[in-house]
């Protein structure tokens, strides 16, 4: 209780301070180059008014929701097969060693040749940034099932397969959905490179767009937009796993704490 009661005291105090500091880097460089929580509130307040904001956030959600998807329901069994089948592996490990190394954004002009400037692209680009992490977290999670548990499943007539669903699925499954919320956040970050240069709309367009008319305000509500998004999601992900996945060792940081 004396934990939470610190909490709750100690969360608006650090706000308040990040609060303070930044209206202070307003006053002190002036509200062209950083915008003040009053000022970003107004650019805020003008997105807002005629749906803009609102649209945009849509979008990127929408580009990163579906492309994290199709990414994670791809890379998990290929990351338990390659975990499995040690011959896969043998050929499988070097390549993703090497591949996992470049960022998304180094594909983004390759992407939009192959497959357009249109939401193909920005997909592709999302399923890249969550497939490779999800992949290793899967394999590493298959690698670290003991060894004394399959043999202990093999020696009760246990066949592969039922090893597999009844073994090695539930095992690894902490380290997939580590991977899945690990690859929720590069996800964010690979639709803002997509959206900046090969994008009329979202989040990305509109922080990028707002040079031009030198608005600081909107690149900071875009900003703000993206730490939310991510913030809600994030914790939405975290709150369906740990009330789907609990029995598999999915608890809650508040568990932790207890």
């Amino acid at each position: 209780m004396n934990l939470l009661r610190n909490k709750w005291v100690t969360l608006p105090l650090l706000w308040l301070f990040a609060f303070i500091v930044w209206q202070a880097g307003a006053w002190t460089y002036g509200s062209d180059i950083i915008p003040g929580p009053v000022a970003t509130w107004k650019g805020a307040q003008e997105l807002l008014s005629d749906g803009s904001l609102v649209q945009y956030i849509g979008i990127s959600f929408y580009r990163v929701f579906t492309g994290w998807a199709l990414g994670s329901l791809l890379a998990i069994p290929i990351g338990l097969i390659i975990g499995k089948v040690s011959a896969i592996r043998v050929f499988a490990e070097p390549f993703l060693n090497f591949i996992r190394f470049i960022p998304p954004i180094a594909f983004i002009t390759l992407f939009l040749v192959w497959f357009g400037i249109g939401e193909q692209s920005k997909i592709a680009l999302i399923m890249y940034a969550t497939l490779f992490i999800v992949i290793i977290n899967t394999l590493t999670g298959v690698l670290s099932v003991e060894e004394d548990k399959i043999r202990s499943a093999r020696s009760m007539g246990a066949s592969e397969w039922q090893i597999l669903l009844h073994v090695v699925i539930p095992a690894t499954t902490p380290y997939i959905f580590t991977g899945i919320r690990l690859a929720m956040g590069t996800s964010y970050m690979a639709i803002i490179g997509a959206e900046m240069i090969a994008a009329n709309e979202g989040v990305g367009f509109l922080i990028w767009n707002s040079r031009l008319f030198f608005r600081t305000d909107w690149i900071f509500v875009g900003l703000i937009s993206l730490g939310l998004m991510g913030f809600i999601t994030d914790r939405a992900v975290g709150w369906i796993g740990r009330k789907t996945l609990h029995r598999y060792g999915i608890v809650s940081t508040a568990s932790i704490r207890r």
